[in-house]
């Protein structure tokens, strides 16, 4: 059984998250904004964020694959859902749970830069830049992480873990 060692509790993702949402309400103040949660992993911070925001925005989700169920990434990254809204002038956030490799995200900028948005920017509640593979940075980051495997409050291991209200490394 993998042993869970605490990196943030509740109170601390909850203190990041109100500090981001303010500082997205003074970035975006007045402009046509969608916040675009990456699926699976960032529904809950996502969900926090647009509650924590004093400006308007548009939620959608996209899905997007790369690790099945690894500790490693596959390198191939699959976007698995696509978005009904018309993202064209718009300026786009994309909220991630954890920036990693930089794979998944690369595709997922390139992807809605292509869709014509007048921006795209990324959110993110982790950065784990030692791990970077690519040349991409978060716009926005909560927290710096280790390299080490994190799950809870939506990151998962083989599904499990997500519903923990605090990150954890997992430690096997």
């Amino acid at each position: 059984m993998p042993e869970l060692v605490p990196v943030l509790d509740r109170e601390d993702i909850l203190r990041m998250t109100t500090a981001m949402a303010e500082r997205l309400s003074s970035d975006y103040q007045g402009k046509d904004v969608v916040m675009v949660g990456v699926l699976k992993g960032a529904f809950l911070f996502l969900a926090d964020l647009v509650r924590a925001l004093t400006i308007p925005v548009r939620i959608e989700f996209i899905r997007a694959a790369s690790y099945g169920s690894g500790t490693e990434t596959s390198g191939c990254v699959t976007l698995e859902k696509e978005h009904p809204m018309d993202l064209a002038g718009k300026d786009v956030v994309i909220v991630e749970d954890i920036v990693d490799t930089g794979l998944t995200l690369q595709s997922i900028v390139a992807h809605f830069q292509s869709l014509g948005a007048a921006s795209v920017k990324v959110c993110t509640l982790l950065d784990k830049r030692a791990r970077r593979r690519v040349s991409i940075e978060a716009d926005y980051a909560c927290h710096d992480a280790d390299d080490a495997f994190l799950v809870g409050y939506g990151l998962d291991y083989d599904e499990s873990y997500r519903e923990l209200p605090g990150i954890y490394q997992l430690q096997f």
